[in-house]
């Protein structure tokens, strides 16, 4: 079951709260009784190195660089 946070309308309180997906949480705020609202946050997300580029990716696959290197390998025998 996931976590859910919920502000208080009146008084500003955070109250987490933890139920099913589809539950509705109906109960008043514990510290005035105002209307609770569920707080939207995003997910956390972390990216770890020095950074990403285009040039981070995985270098191509051996095929393309035998295929470059072919060409000279036969000019030099003819």
């Amino acid at each position: 079951m996931p976590l859910y946070d919920y502000q208080c309308s009146k008084c500003q309180h955070v109250v987490e709260v933890r139920h099913g997906f589809n539950d509705a949480y109906t109960e008043a705020c514990p510290a005035c009784g105002g209307e609770l609202k569920r707080i939207i946050s995003p997910a956390p997300v972390i990216f770890k190195g020095s950074g990403f580029y285009i040039t981070d990716s995985r270098k191509s696959s051996g095929s393309s660089e035998s295929s470059s290197s072919s060409p000279s390998s036969k000019e030099s025998a003819a």
